[in-house]
């Protein structure tokens, strides 16, 4: 596949990573040198420099034969322009990043496909939509369903009352007689671990899960987490990401957004009819105080500085609330979470990275997810009716190290698998698997 992108920055240097791994044929289009010359020293990419507007410059890429255009700069106008030349100059595909939400709201009305644009990403509203799901259970440091919670992923952190401290997962087996949950990843000093039976958990480690309905709460329990319902949540920044979640979230929860710009605050307050607004520096620690940061059962800090939104969360943690979550632009900081005492970092643009790599994966895996900080992807197959996961029991099959299969989906009913399991056609599989091998398991689904 010949794939196009336009805009080196994270956003688009991170999806370059990801799909350099599956062995394509990337072209990069940036007009910054610097950017450029980082992504051929780390990537395996083709590098263009000049605007993804001019035609020249899209014949040099060869625009014709790309089966994908992906525009991602940072300026709107552009990806839209690169979209709609591209996709007149014979592009198969194009995706193009946004700010402007209406865009979203309004695409059926707009019906962009017809002017060239495939499909629009808008990095605020997604961090938005990340940021509700992982509110979902303020226990967790992560969680994502799978139909409708059959099967569920999950992250904890162990500490000094789990009882998997300084157990190997061979030894924990006695902990799940029920055999109800799967150990899928471990996230330990920034090193992601695929692990296997002699694996120890270790004081401070992420840990990963696929878990049946019924596991979630043993594990929790295993833990030693409780789980607390969340109905106050304070954000901090009146961003484009948080005014996207206070949307998303005002119709649920109590919402105290606290801005600094006190012209902004009264847009805000037009804007979020049932979201009270605080006009205020979120870095002062005695108007959180006044403004009963103690009684919030979540943080959420989106204000344009990392640093004080990592701040906030720490400050929000020494005050007893229960969920943190903090957003950064560098996506280097997403691994500190583990060592900080912030619940989870997100980076919107790894957010959406991720989503243009689902949507170019469309149709061979049902669905795709990833664990903030975790480099390696949760992906869902049907089990075809001459796949090669068909020939053996999961035991005997040559499946990659740097693979796990978490759980089955069968009729409806989540399972998670031992080494007895046999595979049967339109099995919904849920695999982890770091980025490099998943070419390696899709032969194994199709």
């Amino acid at each position: 596949m010949r794939i196009i992108i336009a805009g080196a920055g994270d956003l688009g240097f991170h999806l370059a990573r990801l799909l350099a791994y599956e062995e394509q044929d990337i072209i990069l289009i940036d007009q910054d040198n610097a950017v450029l010359e980082h992504a051929s020293n780390h990537l395996d990419v083709h590098t263009i420099r000049g605007s993804s507007t001019s035609i020249s410059i899209l014949e040099e890429a060869n625009v014709s034969k790309a089966d994908l255009l992906i525009a991602v700069t940072s300026i709107e106008e552009t990806n839209l322009t690169t979209a709609i030349i591209g996709k007149a100059l014979g592009a198969k595909r194009t995706v193009a990043r946004i700010s402007n939400i209406e865009f979203l709201h309004q695409r059926e009305k707009l019906d962009l496909k017809t002017i060239g644009i495939d499909e629009i990403i808008s990095p605020e509203s997604l961090a938005a939509k990340e940021i509700k799901r992982l509110l979902k259970q303020s226990a967790l440091t992560d969680t994502f369903e799978f139909e409708k919670g059959m099967l569920s992923l999950i992250g904890i952190t162990v500490d000094e009352k789990s009882e998997l401290l300084d157990k190997t997962l061979t030894e924990t087996a006695y902990l799940n007689p029920d055999h109800n949950f799967t150990t899928v990843a471990i996230l330990r000093e920034n090193q992601t671990i695929i692990p296997h039976g002699e694996n120890k958990f270790q004081i401070n480690d992420h840990a990963y899960f696929i878990t049946e309905p019924s596991g979630t709460d043993r594990v929790m329990a295993l833990a030693g987490k409780e789980q607390i319902e969340i109905k106050n949540i304070m954000i901090l920044g009146g961003s484009k990401v948080g005014i996207n979640t206070a949307k998303q979230l005002s119709k649920k929860y109590n919402i105290k957004l606290i801005e600094q710009d006190k012209e902004k605050c009264f847009n805000l307050a037009d804007e979020l009819p049932d979201t009270m607004i605080i006009n205020g520096d979120g870095r002062d620690i005695d108007l959180l105080k006044e403004e009963g940061i103690d009684r919030m059962d979540a943080v959420i800090a989106v204000t344009g500085n990392s640093e004080t939104n990592i701040i906030s969360c720490l400050v929000a943690k020494n005050n007893g609330v229960a969920k943190t979550i903090a957003a950064v632009e560098n996506m280097d900081y997403i691994h500190l979470s583990q060592n900080i005492g912030v619940d989870t970092l997100i980076n919107k643009k790894l957010i959406a990275a991720n989503f243009i790599f689902r949507y170019i994966r469309k149709g061979q895996v049902i669905n795709l997810t990833s664990i903030h900080g975790v480099d390696a992807e949760i992906l869902e197959f049907e089990v075809q009716p001459n796949s090669k996961i068909l020939e053996h029991e999961l035991r005997n099959i040559d499946f990659p190290k740097t693979a796990i299969i978490g759980g089955v989906i069968r009729k409806g009913i989540g399972h998670t698998v031992r080494g007895s399991f046999h595979f049967q056609p339109k099995d919904r599989v849920v695999v982890l698997s770091r980025s490099e091998c998943i070419h390696t398991v899709e032969g194994f689904f199709k």
